[in-house]
């Protein structure tokens, strides 16, 4: 403002040339767009918000367009045929380029101009810088997709744990029936064995049919074995922890499924490794029921050879860091179907029946069993035609005190 203009009085008429310098010194773009769309007039803010001085941006052809994002340029048209058509807008939000290549934004609002005769002197717009407001609302937006996330993740997390509750309820029912039964199959098979026993003593054996009772004998083992079983579901005969080596473990389980090996042609490879940095116990020294897990070991090993393709080999692993064991039984076979996954731990269910006509559809049950009273956990990975992946996964230690329950861990 020159320093010689005199300054109007209160309650005097404010010269023309006064709103100009208002206009001058307002901090939001200001422009003034004629009634054919070219620029007319832009205050000194401009440069603030592009890098361009109001000079620059008179000489510019299309002014706005230079100075706005590409993208936009298809929306800008659109809105200056509304302006040129005498709407008026608010808050209307565009990119804006800077000289040196980094992004503004600002909100545009226009209103059409007219003299005291109700001619039309073009448009005037305004640009608002609105990077806060933006950085403001884009951080809303992620606190809200953050919430709903939260909120999604605890309503799925709540649903699985009502699955899961459910599912316990009914293996705890249908467990608990198992006991009972295999209780009462129990006191019969027992006097069943000591009659063919008494039998058996006072018959010669040279009689026909004689082996026959070795035959009696081992179905009453196998019978014995299935209500052992079922009792397991309801309650694991929980053993004493004892100190030792899971490597040795395998091999025994290797040396037991011989039988079934040689009969199904399918081959055992073991494989150990440690990652122990410190500790008590030896790189393959574990403290746990030894009898329980060698249990579940034999029940993977004998799935696994009856599910492989003859001439074939399964894979045992064990790997061991400070704290926890894991084991891994793999075959080669035909996979398991993905709707079977779900129920592959419910007693009685069996995919056996179809393959190889046997099997109740216990062993699994009961490992899970054994494996969860020890602190641990069993899963399995498949694919259909390329084979099945057991992994159990237990603490090296089964301290009552200290022992970390993998089925709690997040």
């Amino acid at each position: 403002m020159p320093s010689d203009l005199e300054l109007p009085q209160r309650g005097q008429p404010i010269p023309p040339e006064f709103f100009r310098y208002i206009a001058d010194c307002t901090y939001d773009w200001e422009s003034w767009f004629g009634v054919d769309g070219r620029l007319l007039w832009v205050n000194a803010a401009v440069e603030r918000f592009t890098g361009y001085s109001a000079d620059e941006c008179m000489e510019m052809e299309d002014f706005p367009f230079p100075v706005i994002a590409a993208k936009e340029h298809e929306r800008l048209a659109a809105f200056i045929r509304q302006m040129s058509a005498g709407s008026t807008a608010n808050n209307i939000e565009f990119e804006v380029i800077h000289r040196d290549g980094s992004q503004r934004w600002i909100a545009m609002s226009w209103q059409p101009m007219i003299d005291a005769s109700g001619q039309s002197l073009g448009v005037r717009v305004s640009g608002r810088d609105i990077a806060d407001k933006r950085a403001m609302r884009e951080e809303l937006r992620l606190h809200n997709e953050h919430l709903e996330q939260m909120v999604q993740e605890r309503t799925t997390r709540l649903a699985e744990l009502e699955r899961h509750r459910a599912k316990m309820e009914q293996l705890a029912a249908l467990g608990e029936l198992a006991a009972g039964v295999a209780h009462e199959i129990n006191n019969p098979l027992a006097g069943i064995r000591n009659a063919l026993l008494l039998i058996k003593r006072h018959l010669p054996s040279d009689i026909k049919h004689y082996n026959k009772f070795d035959l009696i004998d081992r179905e009453i083992d196998r019978i014995s074995t299935i209500t052992h079983q079922m009792y397991q579901l309801y309650r694991p005969s929980q053993q004493e922890a004892v100190s030792f080596s899971i490597r040795r473990t395998i091999e025994e389980v290797v040396s037991l499924s011989l039988p079934l090996s040689r009969k199904t042609k399918v081959d055992s490879v073991t494989h150990f490794r440690s990652t122990q940095t410190r500790g008590p116990l030896g790189p393959d020294e574990v403290f746990l029921r030894e009898g329980e897990l060698k249990q579940v070991l034999l029940n993977l090993v004998h799935n696994a050879m009856q599910a492989s393709r003859p001439k074939s080999s399964i894979d045992i692993s064990a790997v061991t860091d400070d704290r926890f064991l894991t084991l891994s039984v793999a075959d080669r076979g035909h996979g398991i179907a993905p709707e079977h996954l779900p129920q592959l731990f419910d007693p009685f269910f069996s995919t056996k029946a179809v393959a190889v006509g046997q099997g109740m559809g216990l062993g699994l049950s009961v490992s899970r069993s054994l494996v969860e009273a020890m602190k641990g956990t069993i899963e399995v990975k498949s694919e259909l035609d390329k084979g099945s992946e057991f992994i159990v996964r237990l603490p090296r230690r089964l301290d009552p005190v200290e022992t970390p329950d993998l089925n709690n861990e997040n």
